[in-house]
């Protein structure tokens, strides 16, 4: 046994032997013993099944037991209640070893049980950030005395919080306990493979220090193929015809795509399960013990089963499209190969070119060793206007000096200009009073954000700005903002999911939906925008795929003849000039593979320069001109720095909070947010090639 090994609370040691039948610790567990023992801040890297929970846990409850106290010590916050309710019979055992409890609050969880919770708290607090938050502001519950004695908090799955504003909230959250309890907490995080793992610890320790453990680079091997299926129904027939007597994982990017895929495989006599956010919880809790259990089947699912849920041993993970990222596929392969004598393994279903692109972009990423890195979207400014309402809540009105001592050092992340100008908008739109000098809520701000209306207040970040699309009552997906506010001249934006094209007709950005009706056509580019924006590091792969990069996985014999024609296709793009074609029939495309947020602020800065970019997608920007010469000058005018896509004319709504906050500070989040400068030069940078496409 390790020394580190050795350094474990002995009734722990004893059951990781005797109980477990563990022969020692991973080298992750061993690292992290010495320093999460010892309080320090730390980010644990491991892949899926990696053993990244018990690095943190062991040595943690090893402290606790030694340490002693009563009440709450440790808060373990994951992003999913269905993760929480995966973990909490394994905590509970782990911790039962040295005589703690472990305790799961969140929305699911009865009265019964957190009143049990509240007159006898165990060590180890289960949580969400929405629920940790309504803790802090609830009336009937007494947050000093239930969470006074935290000492160490513990956040799982910390790449899906940092990318988007659910983060800033958490570490809002954290500044509060600190100042709650007195005392410095511990912060531990733990995350797959990130392409930026000492930046992602500086920004959950605010810049005070830590040890990042663990291995650093991804993982490269597995078996990984693409085929090109051309459609939904083909991708059920190859699934439905596969690896029968297997436990199959399929992952699919909107629930709609989910539910087509599972009608297909019953109506093939294959045992199908389905999990995704739109579920019961008693449905998807049902699928996922089934599938457990199950020898043969398939799961098909959303997102939702891509971060740490214990499936137990799968054989397969099928990928009926694109994941949105190298990350993401990372965690979805490693679902697989966890046998000894298997290897881990994903099967790419493309059912069009672009995704096929995609897919061998990720692939090749991988296999070159890169990660994307994950940073928070800049200006939470917004995120302020939130903590400010929910201290009022939380102390019963509060003095405008106490709130940055309340927020801590996680305020630098709002200009301190923003912070003041917040507040008077907030104050003279009845969102906030005051009287001698205490802060307390307005009659705008209880009627829209108050204790009636608390729950909006507190979950208001699962998910990043993405908008679902409806047909009636199809739910179709999710896009970005920019992929619906290109209408030029009053002409409605044509979007493209499903393999289909779109007309928005309504969006509604309170409830974040937009509104769609089918369409013909939609733009002269070939491939449509569809969902998610692809990162820039994604689309200059798939540019390096298209002009001759080996992709970094098997093709399939049809895969291998759609590249081929793709990149006959678009012979003109040779990887270092900047493809301007005309199609003579009045349009040029300006080919810049830099990704969707920069080719949207490139459509949006040719508009502005007076000419017609009539739609764009993750590689191009189609412009209504015959002249490619008008459209290398336009590209010279561009100003990378102040570019970006055209905004919704309702910004108040655009934004959450976005009624707390002056309207120059909302449109100076969301350019910020929804523009990518730095893509956008290098496109602008570029040499021209002009070219004509033979008629």
């Amino acid at each position: 046994m390790s020394a580190a090994f050795d350094a474990l609370h002995p009734a722990l040691r004893y059951h990781i032997v005797s109980t477990l039948g563990w022969p020692d610790l991973r080298p992750t567990q061993a690292e992290a013993v010495e320093p999460v023992m010892a309080g320090e801040d730390a980010l644990l890297l491991a892949p899926t099944a990696g053993g990244k929970t018990e690095a943190a846990v062991f040595p943690l409850i090893s402290r606790i037991a030694v340490e002693g106290g009563w009440g709450v010590s440790a808060i373990y916050v994951c992003p999913l209640k269905a993760l929480l309710n995966n973990l909490a019979p394994r905590l509970e055992r782990y911790a039962g070893f040295v005589g703690l409890r472990v305790g799961l609050w969140h929305g699911d969880v009865g009265e019964p049980a957190r009143k049990r919770m509240l007159r006898d708290p165990p060590e180890i607090l289960l949580t969400t950030p929405e629920s940790l938050e309504a803790m802090l502001i609830s009336a009937r519950l007494d947050h000093v005395n239930l969470l006074s004695g935290v000492r160490s908090v513990v956040v799982d799955e910390l790449h899906a919080f940092a990318g988007d504003d659910r983060g800033w909230h958490l570490l809002f959250l954290l500044s509060r306990l600190e100042r709650l309890t007195g005392r410095q907490i511990q912060r531990i995080g733990l995350t797959a493979t990130v392409g930026n793992p000492t930046e992602l610890l500086a920004w959950l320790t605010l810049g005070r220090g830590g040890r990042v453990l663990g291995p650093m680079s991804p993982v490269t091997d597995g078996e990984v193929t693409a085929d090109h299926v051309g459609s939904v129904r083909n991708a059920v027939t190859v699934i439905a015809r596969l690896h029968r007597g297997e436990r199959r994982l399929v992952f699919a990017d909107s629930r709609m795509r989910v539910e087509e895929i599972a009608a297909g495989l019953r109506a093939a006599g294959v045992r199908t399960f389905v999990s995704h956010a739109s579920l019961s919880l008693d449905e998807r809790r049902q699928a996922e013990a089934a599938f457990v259990s199950e020898p043969d089947c398939v799961v098909v699912a959303t997102s939702t089963l891509e971060l740490g849920l214990d499936l137990g041993d799968l054989d397969r993970v099928i990928q009926v499209g694109t994941p949105p990222s190298v990350a993401s596929f990372l965690q979805r392969m490693g679902r697989t190969g966890r046998r000894s004598g298997t290897t881990r393994n994903c099967l790419f279903l493309a059912t069009n070119d672009e995704e096929l692109l995609a897919c061998l972009a990720l692939a090749t990423l991988w296999r070159e060793g890169v990660v994307e890195a994950i940073r928070a979207p800049p200006r939470p400014s917004h995120i302020f206007a939130q903590q400010v309402m929910a201290l009022v809540l939380q102390e019963k009105g509060i003095a405008q000096a106490d709130i940055d001592l309340w927020l801590g050092a996680a305020t630098d992340a709002v200009p301190v200009a923003d912070r003041q100008d917040v507040l008077t908008h907030m104050l003279a739109n009845g969102i906030l009073v005051t009287d001698m000098g205490i802060l307390g809520l307005g009659s705008f701000g209880e009627r829209e954000f108050g204790r009636r209306h608390f729950g909006d207040l507190v979950a208001a970040f699962s998910q990043p700005l993405l908008l679902a699309v409806r047909h009636g009552p199809l739910d179709l997906g999710s896009v970005h903002p920019a992929s619906i506010t290109l209408g030029h001249g009053g002409e409605p934006a044509v979007i493209s999911l499903g393999g289909r094209s779109w007309r928005v007709t309504e969006v509604d950005w309170r409830r974040r939906t937009v509104s769609v009706l089918p369409t013909e056509g939609g733009g002269r580019s070939r491939w449509l925008g569809a969902g998610r924006p692809m990162s820039s590091a994604v689309a200059d792969a798939v540019e390096r795929v298209v002009t001759g990069t080996h992709p970094g996985c098997r093709l399939s014999r049809r895969a291998a003849m759609a590249l081929e024609q793709i990149r006959t296709r678009l012979e003109f793009v040779d990887g270092g000039a900047l493809p301007l074609v005309a199609d003579g029939e009045g349009h040029v495309l300006l080919w810049g593979f830099a990704g969707g947020a920069a080719m949207a602020s490139i459509a949006s800065g040719l508009n502005n320069l007076g000419l017609l970019a009539t739609s764009f997608d993750d590689f191009s920007v189609t412009v209504r001109t015959r002249a490619p010469s008008d459209v290398a000058s336009a590209i010279d005018a561009i100003e990378p720095n102040t570019v970006h896509p055209r905004l919704p004319d309702n910004i108040e709504e655009a934004l959450k909070f976005g009624l707390c906050l002056p309207e120059p500070i909302a449109c100076a989040i969301l350019e910020g947010r929804t523009s990518d400068p730095a893509a956008v030069a290098a496109v602008c940078q570029r040499p021209r090639r002009l070219s004509f496409l033979a008629t």
